[in-house]
């Protein structure tokens, strides 16, 4: 069956989950910050098929986020190593470790975050990069500059709602 793609619709969640929003991808992703970069080692991992994993790997590097590197000649061996794209992703997998312990561990947490420096929990937030204030349910949703005039009107009856 085919998938569908989100990579032509406006919305910024819709093109995100177009390259990250299959589960094997989310956890490939995770494993690279955990240090790993061989086929074999993500396929171990993760227990997943290894024409699934070639696919995952493959359209994670078409999407700019992993980098395939040779680092074996003979015979040809490679690493995938998370791009600057890809590194830019670890803060949404931090916050979805913080929300499955608080809401999906009723057992206690299995993985936590820690601070290296301090040695103790953290707990991530998001915050404005600009002013530093975490962000609440009072941020809103609004057409930016490039919106599509459909796109426009979307928001601008959602605002006089």
């Amino acid at each position: 069956m085919q998938r569908t793609s989100f990579d032509q619709m406006q919305c910024p969640v819709a093109r995100s989950l177009d390259r990250v929003g299959e589960w094997w991808s989310i956890l490939i992703l995770r494993d690279a910050f955990y240090g790993l970069t061989r086929f074999d080692q993500f396929a171990q991992s993760l227990g997943i098929a290894p024409n699934m994993l070639t696919r995952r790997l493959k359209a994670l590097c078409e999407a700019g986020l992993m980098e395939r590197r040779l680092y074996q000649e003979r015979p040809a061996r490679y690493e995938y190593v998370l791009t600057d794209k890809g590194r830019d992703f670890r803060p949404v997998l931090w916050t979805l470790f913080a929300w499955g312990n608080r809401h999906l561990a009723p057992e206690g947490e299995s993985v936590s975050l820690m601070d290296p420096e301090t040695g103790l929990p953290v707990d991530p937030v998001v915050v404005d990069r600009r002013t530093g204030r975490p962000l609440s349910d009072g941020v809103r949703v609004v057409a930016g500059p490039a919106a599509s005039p459909r796109l426009r009107r979307r928001f601008e009856r959602q605002t006089a709602l």
